[in-house]
């Protein structure tokens, strides 16, 4: 068995160069992507297609930065602001209406505790999963194998160690929910700011 194998299977697996080249073919997209004009919105969404295993209408704010790109599945209206980081060595699925503010780091990467298991060089991948419509705020660190419900905001400068469930308002290191998200907070768009007549006449038909 290759190491990519072992790897897609969610086995322990070395780095070597076949599992090198595979990141080879992300690194030259990601080139183009991080030094593309910025201006060029309709390139940089080319590019964002081309690097996601799958995608409809993301957009990525460069730089960014990934391992495969072929392991990120990202739902409808995703966006990722500027320095997102996804180590996707296993598969990352990410809902419809997401969005990541600035710093964003999500893991599935790991190496074993033992220092002997790990001067190895065997690592691994554990699958992350963040459902639909959830905010995951700036400077914000999801770990191997976290799942993320939906309609969640995660609160920046979180660690999310554990699993996080729908409707909930989660932050801290570690990371643990604050408070349930109700019908109530549609109508404040922060603390206790009210929408004005006008955005409420938008918001209270969706």
């Amino acid at each position: 068995m290759t190491n990519s194998e072992r790897r897609d299977r969610g086995m322990a697996y070395i780095s070597d160069d076949g599992v090198m080249e595979e990141q080879k073919v992300c690194r030259r997209v990601l080139q183009e992507l991080n030094t593309v004009d910025r201006a060029d919105f309709s390139k940089i969404s080319q590019l964002v297609k081309e690097l996601l295993g799958k995608s409809e209408g993301a957009f990525i704010n460069p730089p960014f930065y990934c391992d495969y790109g072929t392991h990120i599945e990202v739902g409808k209206n995703f966006f990722a602001n500027y320095n997102c980081t996804i180590l996707d060595v296993a598969t990352v699925k990410i809902g419809d209406n997401c969005q990541m503010a600035p710093n964003v780091a999500i893991y599935t990467a790991g190496h074993p505790l033992h220092p002997v298991a790990r001067n190895s060089a065997y690592e691994y991948g554990i699958p992350v999963e963040i459902g639909d419509n959830c905010w995951i705020g700036g400077n914000t660190v999801i770990l191997p194998g976290v799942h993320i419900g939906d309609n969640c905001v995660i609160g920046a400068g979180s660690v999310v160690t554990k699993d996080i469930p729908d409707w909930s308002v989660a932050a801290g290191n570690p990371c643990k929910v604050i408070r349930k998200i109700t019908e109530e907070d549609k109508r404040f768009y922060f603390r206790d700011q009210e929408f004005d007549p006008e955005a409420w006449e938008v918001i209270s038909k969706l």
